[in-house]
């Protein structure tokens, strides 16, 4: 099924080509120009940038144009301009999480029926999970998965060895990670670093056994004051109200995790693979990767983090795009992209080789994110997903900062997400 351009869109892309056209000759020879619009730091535009290259070497009609910015609000605005003005990229890399209004607003041609079709891909080339997420309703991919990266702790093996706790351990528990956080926290160092926000609390309810929505396919509204989850939620709360293993407000203000991680003032940092090519900087000390820890009787689970290339609708170049998709999916394209150190390839076999699971460059156990990628969970993809995560993390942020009462920013999160899953 193809999903095109909104008319109304359309009938003005129509109009500033006709006139852009007039008077103009186009060499019919001159290979034709696409563009990827993405979000991505200098590392990770580089490895674009050489995926660009080969494609084009590879398709001498072709030229795949790189268009980064900074973060994804920034490709989210110039997306949306780029479509009202008729002229959008014929390409662009987005998160799961954020691409579902997309669909609804029909820009999309839908990448189901170019798979199906292809003699360079399968479907059984690629890890489900992201897969999965990309499935708007639930049978069809409406944009082709290029990584799934998950949620990490990256651990400073110094301060682990200094303060005497062994390094983390596939399946280690909640009250370890308070034991090992506690332990380290002390002299202008604390144990644990994370934001206060769905993605990072989402794991911890799921491994309970607990869900963060009423229904997945269908959310209507937020779950965390129940059963599971409302176990979750005081225990990740508690990391920072109760044990004090977290950086207070007024630090968190005033250095983030991550620079607070490179400079040696924290044990353990949540986050995904974006932060690998900044911490492969560090030379002060020694760090890895393990898996998130595990409630009591659990079940191992971790956030996706996954991004897609999506294809506009109605750009009549759509055929050259899937061209483009069918190159930067294949082995050449992922093993690029995968030596970038940014990019967890979602492409089976490069996700499972040596270059991507090469212990010399850090982290030594890149194989957690490959693990990672069979257990991974994605957030409901509907429309109104990334305005509810907005709205409910800043709640979410006030309670584990100590701003707001827990049950006050319970209740503000239920009436917002309410609010915003019945407006669509």
């Amino acid at each position: 099924m193809t999903i095109r351009i909104p008319a109304a869109v359309l009938s003005v892309a129509l109009l500033l080509a006709a006139c852009s056209g007039a008077g103009a000759t186009r060499d019919a020879d001159a290979p034709r120009e696409l563009t990827l619009l993405l979000v991505g730091g200098p590392e990770e535009i580089a490895g674009y940038e050489a995926m660009a290259g080969a494609f084009a070497d590879a398709n001498p009609d072709l030229t795949l144009r790189i268009s980064p910015v900074a973060k994804q609000d920034d490709l989210l605005a110039r997306l949306a301009t780029a479509i009202a003005g008729g002229s959008p990229p014929e390409l662009f890399l987005i998160n799961f999480r954020k691409y579902g209004q997309f669909v609804e607003q029909g820009t999309l041609e839908q990448v189901q029926p170019y798979l199906d079709a292809s003699d360079a891909l399968d479907e059984s080339d690629f890890v489900e999970p992201p897969l999965e997420a990309f499935r708007y309703d639930g049978s069809t991919l409406s944009c082709q998965p290029q990584n799934v990266s998950t949620l990490v702790a990256y651990v400073n093996l110094d301060m682990f060895a200094a303060a005497g706790i062994a390094v983390p351990h596939d399946g280690w528990s909640w009250d370890e990670l308070v034991t090992a956080a506690q332990a380290m926290t002390g002299d202008g160092g604390y144990g644990l670093g994370t934001d206060a926000s769905l993605i990072r609390l989402a794991p911890f309810v799921w491994s309970n056994g607990g869900e963060v929505v009423d229904d997945t396919d269908a959310p209507t509204r937020l779950t965390l004051s129940e059963g599971p989850a409302r176990e979750a939620y005081d225990f990740f709360l508690d990391l920072s109200l109760v044990h004090g293993v977290v950086p207070p407000d007024a630090q968190v203000q005033s250095e983030d995790h991550e620079s607070r991680f490179i400079r040696g003032g924290l044990g353990i940092y949540l986050n995904s693979r974006k932060s690998t090519p900044t911490l492969r900087t560090i030379t002060g000390f020694d760090w890895d990767v393990v898996p998130l820890p595990v409630a009591p009787g659990g079940q191992p689970v971790t956030m996706l983090h996954s991004d897609a290339y999506c294809i506009v609708g109605g750009t009549g170049l759509e055929a050259d795009a899937w061209r483009v998709i069918e190159f930067a999916m294949g082995e050449q394209g992922q093993t690029i992209l995968a030596e970038s150190g940014r990019t967890v390839p979602s492409r089976i076999d490069v996700l499972d080789s040596p270059g991507f699971l090469d212990p010399s460059a850090p982290p030594a156990h890149s194989e957690v994110f490959a693990d990672n990628a069979r257990i991974a969970r994605a957030t409901p993809h509907v429309a109104a997903w990334a305005q509810v995560e907005d709205a409910v993390d800043d709640a979410l942020e006030s309670a584990f900062l100590g701003r707001i009462d827990r049950e006050d920013a319970l209740r503000r999160m239920d009436e917002l997400a309410a609010q915003l899953f019945a407006q669509g």
